[in-house]
């Protein structure tokens, strides 16, 4: 077992998921390389100021522009998007996924049951949704009008065309051919997918393969049990003999730390990149192209691994909740807040909006853990340059700072701006 202290933990992780020392990765190749690195891409439709996935790859990737990504998975289908959790995965993994869309069609006890009920409940719909892809090369969900469909009480639509659509998805009998304002436009696997992808892996292969992904994502994992992660297909029921298999061919290792309760499991091949930065220093691979977390701060998308659904307490004692889904006066500090990362620690949040009608990018709150940060010029200076990047890639014209109470935050912002 590998022994490390928090610090060196917390490092770990942000450098899995390309979040320090700096981005690393630059324009629509380093796009590509930062969405194999990350191992999920989740996707989200909100835009309040940017989607979610765009701020999570803007906070990776140098040059990083909105929609870089759907070029790669819709135009050179180098990814594809699927699952209940949605994100995208390389296409090159898509045999291990047909594993999972089969075991959700046939009901497996390790997916979402929900998907064989729909399956038996809507069955003349899924026939006559086969039949048209079958005859057109795209359906979407807006070829249908409602007052012509079938009416359902389904989380995955109101008309029994959108729910038929999605279960072929689900099972794998069609893909996203691209997206349209998110919507998704359907096609049939072999018109999306590369002919030498459209198999199945041997069921024991994609089960160790979804198990070591799972740890690769997380960088240090528990692999406990829980509702993302069984979502994504990781077979929990077999989790035990799973991990005894990988642990006895030193496919993975067990490690503690130092404070943390549960030993923790990490991929074999990355003990290096662990050792490099135990022993105070940056992987070569991980050395950035710019400036790093400490000369320039970097914002975290709401969905972002390292921070979200409770895992800032773990690894940054920092108390973060996504409050989008809350009602207003329950909301402690904003809709649409996200933690600000300066070196390899979270220091601060901030609430905003975009004003796309006058190009403003408004800041609504910012809020210090420490309020010594207020009066420090280090961090004045990386929060300054943090915005002015994030203004450039929103395509703001304006940013509004009024609301910043510390005046040396808001005017070194300003500044930059101007600058």
């Amino acid at each position: 077992m590998i022994t490390i202290d928090k610090d060196t933990a917390r490092r770990f992780i942000l450098g899995k998921q390309g979040l320090w020392p700096g981005r690393r990765w630059r324009g629509p190749h380093g796009t590509a390389q930062a969405l194999r690195e990350m191992e999920y891409l989740q996707l989200d439709p909100l835009q309040v100021i940017a989607r979610s996935h765009d701020i999570a790859l803007h906070s990776r990737v140098l040059d990083y522009q909105p929609g870089m990504w759907e070029d790669l998975a819709y135009g050179q289908r180098q990814f594809f998007d699927w699952g209940g959790w949605l994100a995208t995965r390389p296409m090159e993994e898509l045999p291990y996924w047909r594993v999972i869309m089969h075991r959700e069609r046939d009901g497996h006890n390790d997916v979402d049951a929900r998907i064989l009920k729909m399956g038996k409940e809507h069955a003349d719909a899924i026939v006559e949704m086969r039949n048209l892809l079958q005859e057109r090369e795209t359906v979407s969900n807006r070829d249908f009008k409602a007052a012509n469909r079938k009416r359902t009480q389904s989380y995955r639509g109101r008309k029994d065309s959108s729910v038929a659509l999605y279960y072929l998805w689900r099972t794998g009998e069609v893909m996203t051919h691209h997206r349209e304002n998110f919507e998704r436009v359907y096609a049939l696997t072999e018109n999306v997918a590369p002919e030498e992808f459209i198999r199945e892996s041997d069921p024991d292969e994609a089960d160790l393969f979804l198990i070591q992904k799972e740890i690769s994502f997380s960088g240090l994992s528990r692999l406990d049990r829980k509702a993302d992660g069984f979502q994504r297909g990781v077979p929990f029921s077999k989790k035990e003999a799973l991990r005894e298999s990988l642990l006895a061919n030193d496919k993975i290792v067990e490690v503690k730390v130092k404070g943390w309760r549960s030993t923790q499991y990490m991929l074999t091949h990355d003990v290096p990149l662990l050792d490099a930065v135990a022993a105070g220093g940056v992987p070569e691979a991980w050395r950035p192209l710019d400036t790093d977390t400490t000369q320039e701060v970097v914002f975290l998308a709401p969905l972002d691994k390292v921070s979200a659904r409770g895992r800032a307490k773990v690894v940054f004692d920092f108390n973060y909740v996504w409050e989008v889904y809350k009602p207003a006066e329950k909301r402690q500090y904003g809709y649409y807040t996200m933690p600000i990362l300066w070196g390899d620690q979270l220091v601060a949040r901030f609430d905003s909006k975009f004003d796309r009608t006058s190009e403003t990018f408004v800041i609504l709150g910012l809020w210090l853990e420490d309020d010594a940060l207020g009066q420090d010029d280090d961090f004045a200076g990386a929060l300054a340059r943090g915005f002015a990047r994030f203004v450039r890639f929103l395509g703001a014209s304006q940013l509004d700072a009024q609301a910043i109470n510390e005046p040396l935050l808001r005017k070194r912002i300003l500044a930059e701006k101007s600058g």
